[in-house]
């Protein structure tokens, strides 16, 4: 008896500890793995240099106008059936769809000749980019929402030191040790197998953000997790209620549903497997040193679950109403849509700017003549990038008055950088361009997207980011048609460029304006405020 108020309870603490760790580090461990493997992709910085090579021998025309805006296409077409695939067949399945997209890019790039077989990589590709959410909302489904934060930075950063490693390797082995572009292709799609082969070991979620919900109120059956060898009750213990699934469900306000109770039992019970039961409300449990008087194992516990629990029936008109109704109260607000608006405008221009970048650099000074410096630019712009997110976490201002002059701003540097890069016929130019580029947008899209997702639930801030990325691709879809496609003016780089510069310009005066607006009605908001208060004295 001494034991048990001894040594006993601290090993049940460890252990309970423990089981609750692994509920969330092994899935995100094996995430982290694959965005990792699947962002290590060395031939990437040398796409258009390989496709205008002996290896493909397409032509410029073809390449640019007719191959590249396949990859805008698709990814349009598939992205809203992507978003809500993910969520009915809870991610997993996606993941995998992902990864099987991505070998097939590679193998068509190695393999495939001819520009209807290239086409036909860029629709997989546009299916790679568009699965792309089911890595980033998956760990959601599977860790407690204290958690989300935490895990969120490990799963990009993986990402980001995956393309890191993709761009310094590819630069130095094609730059150092020689090696063929097919090489480097050849790594890339073994990477990507590799990080298909580790998705398979993902633990298959039990509930989603929008179709697999349970509230507890369907619950028919309240459970308790016993400690068999002394009866002791642990359901209150704090790393108990960590587990997933066990948050508090005004955590989690879109239509106020919980979380899936399987979910709840199976993490509980996974803190000890062959010490837990589960006690089934309203049958005594024995005094000290007897049997209790109802006690289930744990596969006999989740029968009992399953078959007394009433099942929530998927419902997607019902689901569809919900997110439109979610959808025109987050855009209700003003300071919402104003960053939406930018986020959507920027993202189109940004994707446009990175898809043709090699392609300009190609043009100012062709690869088959000299060195190329393309890997170690892009890993440059992304470490570069990445510092610039950290730093621009620490600044404290009111972006709500403020926040629309700085887009406006910052968005004249993108438009002046990206002129400098079409007009200033310099490949070192060009280069310090094109990273001053992506680092300013990176630090304004993290502004953007803590200030959408301040006050939001995880549930809206999946739309909204759903949403602002549709409308994004919508437009880079309409300017690809207008500017790029040769079925539309099918222009040549120098110019496009000229207009995507033109279109940075263009965002950054709207802004100035609007911000100009909202800072003089907010002084006058506040000078009437001012006027009243003696008044009432």
């Amino acid at each position: 008896m001494a034991d048990s108020h001894g040594g006993r309870p601290a090993r049940r603490s460890t252990r309970a500890a423990s089981g609750s760790a692994c509920c969330w580090a092994l899935p995100t461990a094996l995430l982290c793995a694959y965005g990792f493997f699947c962002s290590v992709r060395p031939s990437e910085p040398f796409l258009t240099r390989y496709l205008l090579g002996p290896y493909k021998n397409l032509s410029e025309t073809q390449v640019f106008n007719e191959i590249y805006p396949v990859w805008t296409y698709s990814y349009l077409a598939l992205l809203f059936p992507v978003f809500l695939a993910t969520d009915y067949l809870r991610y997993k399945p996606v993941v995998l769809l992902q990864g099987l997209s991505l070998i097939v890019t590679w193998f068509l790039l190695l393999y495939a000749q001819g520009l209807r077989a290239i086409q036909l990589l860029e629709f997989f590709y546009g299916m790679g980019t568009a699965t792309d959410i089911a890595y980033y909302s998956y760990i959601y489904s599977v860790v407690d929402i204290n958690l989300y934060q935490k895990v969120t930075s490990y799963c990009r950063s993986a990402t980001l030191v995956g393309y890191t490693v993709g761009s310094v390797s590819g630069q130095v082995l094609v730059s150092v040790a020689g090696w063929s572009l097919f090489s480097l292709n050849v790594i890339s799609l073994t990477s990507i197998s590799i990080a298909f082969a580790t998705a398979w070991f993902l633990p298959m979620p039990q509930k989603s953000l929008f179709f697999h919900h349970l509230s507890s109120q369907r619950l028919s059956c309240e459970m308790k997790v016993m400690d068999c060898k002394n009866g002791a009750a642990v359901q209150d213990h704090p790393d108990v209620q960590r587990a997933p699934g066990w948050e508090d469900e005004t955590k989690v306000p879109l239509n106020g549903e919980g979380h899936s109770a399987e979910k709840q039992v199976s993490c509980a019970l996974s803190l000890c497997e062959k010490c837990m039961y589960v006690e089934i409300p309203g049958r005594g449990i024995g005094g000290p040193g007897e049997r209790p008087a109802l006690l289930l194992r744990q596969k006999e516990a989740m029968l009992v679950l399953r078959t007394s629990q009433k099942k929530q029936k998927v419902d997607i008109i019902k689901v569809l109403k919900d997110l439109w109704r979610d959808f025109l109260q987050c855009y209700s607000s003003r300071t919402m849509l104003c960053w939406s608006v930018w986020w959507a405008l920027s993202t189109c221009g940004y994707f446009q700017v990175i898809n043709y970048a090699q392609g300009l650099w190609e043009m100012v000074l062709p690869s088959h003549s000299t060195d190329i410096y393309n890997g170690a630019v892009e890993a440059a712009s992304t470490l570069l990038g990445a510092v610039a997110v950290v730093v621009v976490g620490h600044i404290k201002t009111s972006w709500a008055m403020w926040g629309e002059v700085a887009l406006a701003l910052f968005s004249f540097l993108i438009a002046a950088a990206v002129y400098v890069m079409d007009t200033v016929h310099n490949m070192w130019v060009c280069y310090a361009s094109y990273v001053i580029f992506r680092i300013i947008y990176m630090m304004l899209i993290t502004i953007a997207t803590f200030q959408i997702a301040t006050n939001l639930s995880v549930e809206r801030y999946a739309l909204v980011f759903g949403v602002n990325t549709f409308i994004a691709l919508a437009l880079q879809t309409l300017l690809t048609v207008i500017v790029v496609d040769a079925s539309g003016l099918g222009l040549d780089i120098f110019t496009q460029f000229m207009i995507y510069a033109s279109y940075f310009a263009a965002i950054s005066l709207v802004f100035l304006v609007s911000g100009i607006c909202s800072i003089v009605e907010a002084y006058r908001r506040q000078e009437r405020m001012q006027s009243r208060t003696p008044e009432s004295q």
